[in-house]
């Protein structure tokens, strides 16, 4: 699984601008992450059940010019209780619930909800984020009335909404969402990624060119 259209708007629509300690779950190849440190002054705790996941975004940190606030290890996000508490935790999680999968295990459980359902990040977030905290993350659109429904069994509450539009006329099919403790109004935001086939709109242009060589 590597740089995807899911990631990249997860890494820059996320808020940063007073995060202090970052956790990112499910990591991956470590891309929001980088792109999070590249945004903010955090320190970034980035971690995966997979370990070659580990492995790779490890060397993409060390890579880095951000590699002294990146620690990418090793968890099981369902177990990860270490006592420390984030400010800011985002998550691309394993989405196709009810899909065929693939003979290959390490992308199933990058994109199955086997082995990290939604019930367990809320539980997870709610464990390890601060009160005044924000969790943040990106899903299929048609499951966010579910995902807010899940979110207040752990008293965490949406307070933005980016509803994500792939082409000119159609329907949303992402939706990147910032869940807190605190119960208040939500600000809803559209954007259009495409206005044809790879031509990309301003707005997606606007939030993402800072992480392109080319756009």
């Amino acid at each position: 699984m590597k740089v995807g259209t899911d990631g990249v708007l997860l890494g820059a629509w996320t808020r940063v601008t007073h995060s202090k300690r970052i956790l990112d779950v499910g990591t991956g190849t470590g891309l929001v992450s980088l792109m999070l440190a590249q945004r903010s002054d955090a320190l970034i705790t980035a971690i995966d059940i997979d370990a070659d996941a580990v492995m790779q975004a490890k060397d993409n940190a060390e890579k880095s010019p951000w590699a002294h606030r990146i620690a990418v290890e090793q968890h099981d996000f369902t177990s990860y209780h270490t006592g420390a508490l984030y400010d800011t935790i985002v998550c691309n999680p394993p989405y196709f619930i009810d899909s065929l999968k693939s003979p290959d295990k390490k992308r199933n459980t990058a994109r199955h909800t086997d082995e990290l359902t939604y019930e367990d990040i809320f539980k997870g977030v709610s464990l390890c984020m601060e009160s005044t905290g924000e969790f943040t993350m990106i899903a299929p659109f048609d499951v966010y009335v579910d995902l807010v429904a899940l979110a207040g069994k752990h008293h965490l509450y949406p307070i933005r909404r980016l509803s994500v539009i792939t082409k000119p006329g159609s329907t949303p099919k992402r939706v990147v969402a910032t869940f807190s403790f605190t119960q208040q109004s939500c600000e809803n935001e559209t954007l259009l990624t495409e206005i044809s086939r790879h031509q990309y709109s301003e707005e997606y242009i606007a939030l993402t060119r800072d992480y392109y060589l080319n756009m």
